[in-house]
């Protein structure tokens, strides 16, 4: 009962606009500069797998030629639930150029969400949920993996490598 993650129930009308916004929202975030090219959840031909094969890869060649390599692993807890509605939608317009209707639609989605807690027939009163992206829903893996992206790039930025998935992995060669 450690930790329990909210289920959001989406109509089908929702989950449609999701999926319209979603189309075009996508093709402008990754063209962006600031998305980790080495993302590899939530991306259509990459996944975990094709990750860790690049990253086993990289090590031995690496090792093969006489390097020392060290690899760290990051995973975030309940890492969907962490996301800050007020940080992602700057980001987005900071790091991502998304602007006006776009923008004020995306922290309108995230904002305004309510949440109870059911055991049994007790049910407690509704709180504001002022944190993450709504799990199940489609938008939720991009912006999540917008909220994230300055992670790689400031471990990059220090001449590590670093792949993302749903947690980060940095290997240095």
């Amino acid at each position: 009962m450690k930790n329990f993650r909210p289920v959001t129930n989406l109509s089908t009308i929702s989950k449609v606009l999701e999926r319209l916004a979603l189309a075009r929202l996508k093709t402008h975030i990754r063209a962006s500069p600031n998305y980790c090219i080495l993302q590899s959840a939530y991306r259509q031909g990459h996944s975990t797998e094709t990750a860790i094969s690049k990253i086993l890869d990289d090590i031995i060649g690496s090792i093969n030629s006489g390097h020392v390599v060290a690899l760290v692993s990051l995973d975030i807890s309940a890492a969907f639930d962490s996301v800050t509605h007020d940080v992602l939608v700057q980001l987005l317009e900071d790091e991502f150029g998304v602007t006006g209707t776009c923008r004020r639609w995306i922290s309108d989605y995230l904002t305004g969400r309510s949440f109870t807690v059911r055991v049994g027939q007790s049910t407690s009163p509704s709180r504001p949920m002022t944190t993450g992206v709504p799990q199940g829903s489609v938008l939720g893996p991009l912006l999540y993996t917008i909220y994230v992206s300055p992670i790689g790039r400031l471990i990059a930025s220090h001449g590590v490598e670093c792949h993302q998935d749903d947690g980060t992995i940095c290997h240095c060669l």
